[in-house]
């Protein structure tokens, strides 16, 4: 079997926390430099509103300040598919990048949102340029 664990590296984007309102939820802007490839996973708990939608969208940047959404050429998966709803308790969703930005972030927004929806990001680097990685 081959080795992952010493050729990847994760990142907190958003820790897990219970969102009550529509508030938009900008996670951590992740640094690439030194990984070839970047996936966000989206780990969802309970959401409690019966007609919650939740909307996801990447951003990159060459320099950490001025941020756009990433062309659908440069998504792995779509934002659609990475979107969740009400009815997604206790799923998993995804969305890789594949540009050449250093700097990316997700944000997820929810609508309708007055329950209690339970969620969090990680980020996953892979294809480290210099391994092994110290991944704790």
């Amino acid at each position: 079997m081959k080795d992952l664990h010493t050729n990847f590296n994760k990142v907190q984007a958003l820790a897990p926390a219970a969102i009550t309102d529509d508030t938009a939820q900008v996670c951590t802007v992740v640094d690439n430099q030194n990984y070839d490839a970047v996936e966000y996973v989206i780990n969802i708990g309970v959401l409690a509103d019966a007609d919650a939608t939740f909307t996801v969208l990447l951003e990159d940047s060459d320099d950490n300040v001025t941020f756009a959404a990433v062309a659908d050429d440069f998504l792995l998966g779509t934002e659609a598919l990475a979107s969740f709803t009400f009815a997604d308790d206790s799923q998993i969703k995804s969305l890789g990048y594949n540009g050449s930005k250093r700097y990316t972030r997700m944000t997820i927004t929810p609508a309708n949102n007055t329950g209690s929806a339970v969620f969090g990001v990680v980020a996953i680097q892979g294809n480290a340029l210099h391994a092994p990685v110290t991944n704790n």
